[in-house]
């Protein structure tokens, strides 16, 4: 099974260098994947790509952009110089976004999220396979007067929707390459999640979708009060009503519930039981919260689980 890490360097003095020495340790530990998020800070895909240069062989992801406020044109220009810069190890993540922020930051209402994914979906998916689009739906249009197409992208993109309750899994079982749960536990990929999203690809004849489940996790020792600061840190998820549903589907009460935190023989339970849920990939986020030390000792221990052979 894949495992890699969500990378955050937001508070070091240049984020651009910082990612990319992160990178290089990730890549070094044994991760085989390294993400980013997207807010209204750095560009992801740029730093992606940046990375994907820079440390050669790591594979790099967005998680994830979301839907409103952005252009199926512009994304795939984004994703497709991404790309062709990372020699075709560039996975790109869509999400629904926050309507606080969606209707905050770009003044944009916060309307049929599922309708948009649809037809973003389409339109997008036509733009990164064949570098043209013609399509014309209720709330996008997409057309190509002028070729889209970025030479080194031939491959296509791959594309992953933050996904987690029934009408978005089947849209993106439906459209999309496999999606991105995030604040998912083993219980609700395994009873919920998987189930729904490949019951939908299969039905769209599409391919098994990919399970890539992002988790907060840390292997440390001072445990009681890492898990006070990293419930600070998701309490902001928890007005979210998908991730709400997410939480309790895993049997939590709060965001912090499904997080794993503990030491090495606990973490790597955890992680295999993602695998046993239906996981394809794993990765862990927030493991800076404890400290470099533990950061550290984290990756270690997911850079060996990366190594095992599967079964």
């Amino acid at each position: 099974m894949s495992i890699g890490v969500a990378l955050n360097a937001r508070d070091a003095e240049n984020e651009i260098d910082a990612t990319v020495a992160l990178a290089r340790e990730a890549a070094a530990a044994g991760l085989r994947s390294a993400w980013f998020g997207q807010r209204f800070g750095v560009d992801s895909p740029a730093l992606a790509g940046i990375v994907g240069r820079e440390v050669p062989g790591l594979q790099v992801g967005t998680s994830a952009i979301p839907i409103f406020g952005r252009h199926p044109l512009l994304l795939s220009s984004q994703a497709q110089t991404a790309q062709a810069a990372t020699h075709g190890r560039y996975h790109l993540g869509l999400a629904l976004g926050a309507q606080h922020l969606v209707e905050g930051g770009f003044g944009n209402p916060f309307e049929r999220p599922i309708a948009r994914l649809r037809e973003f979906l389409t339109a997008l998916r036509q733009l990164t396979e064949t570098g043209a689009a013609d399509f014309h739906g209720e709330l996008l249009t997409a057309t190509t007067p002028i070729p889209a197409r970025v030479p080194g992208a031939e491959a296509g993109v791959p594309l992953l929707v933050a996904a987690m309750g029934p009408q978005a899994l089947r849209v993106s079982g439906e459209l999309a390459d496999g999606i991105l749960p995030y604040l998912a536990g083993p219980r609700a990929l395994a009873e919920h999640i998987v189930p729904a999203v490949t019951a939908a690809a299969e039905a769209a004849g599409r391919p098994a979708p990919r399970i890539v489940a992002l988790v907060n996790g840390v292997v440390t020792d001072d445990v009681d009060s890492v898990r006070e600061r990293v419930a600070e840190q998701l309490a902001f998820y928890e007005k979210i009503p998908s991730y709400i549903r997410a939480i309790e589907l895993s049997g939590g009460r709060q965001a912090v519930d499904v997080a794993v935190i503990g030491d090495e023989k606990t973490v790597a339970a955890e992680v295999r039981r993602y695998r046993d849920a239906g996981a394809t990939e794993v990765v862990f986020a927030g493991t800076e919260v404890a400290g470099e030390a533990d950061r550290r000792r984290t990756w270690a221990l997911l850079g060996e689980l990366a190594g095992e052979p599967a079964g």
